[in-house]
């Protein structure tokens, strides 16, 4: 009975560590998210996203997993799409609630051409990360592709507000208004 109660007391303390390490991570992403809308720096906000992508990058418990992301993109890295594939589908098989093993099979589909795939799980990274602003650029990318321009538009919109000096929705945001004048014609 001795056994049985230090099992639980053990597995009881473990799971209040995961609960307090991601309420600090919670808490940090929401502190960068802060310093990220009010910055007006490219350089800084540059640095504050690397801070959120560092984050988002490494799961909350599981070095296994965090590994397996790294594996995973590089092989995409060097354009190994099916391998990279089936890891990250692996990753979310084992984690579904983790946005960034979703992100990065988003990625992958872009690649392989998969766009209404890339979509779903785009869709799925917000579920979980509203504010993933890689995740909002990439479906501007994969609503340009479809030549949804007034979608493309709309991501991007949405990437400036939480992420007001990024460049790509600067860019693209002009040159998407200028297909739809120009389809219009």
């Amino acid at each position: 009975m001795k056994k049985l109660s230090l099992y639980v007391f053990l597995a009881l303390m473990s799971c209040g560590n995961v609960l307090a390490e991601s309420k600090d991570r919670d808490v940090k992403l929401n502190q960068l998210f802060e310093q990220l809308k009010k910055s007006n720096n490219y350089s800084i906000a540059f640095e504050i996203e690397i801070k959120i992508w560092n984050i988002w990058s490494t799961h909350p418990t599981h070095d296994n997993l965090t590994q397996s992301l790294e594996e995973g993109s590089g092989l995409m890295s060097r354009g190994e799409l099916e391998a990279a594939y089936r890891i990250f589908s692996t990753i979310i098989e084992s984690a579904p609630d983790w946005a960034e093993g979703w992100n990065k099979r988003a990625t992958i589909l872009y690649l392989m051409g998969r766009y209404q795939d890339s979509l779903k799980d785009i869709d799925e990274v917000l579920k979980r990360e509203s504010r993933h602003f890689g995740a909002l650029s990439g479906q501007g990318l994969v609503q340009t592709k479809l030549k949804n321009y007034e979608k493309a538009i709309q991501s991007y919109q949405t990437v400036q507000k939480i992420y007001p000096s990024l460049r790509a929705a600067k860019v693209m945001i002009p040159q998407l208004e200028k297909l739809i004048k120009e389809e219009a014609i």
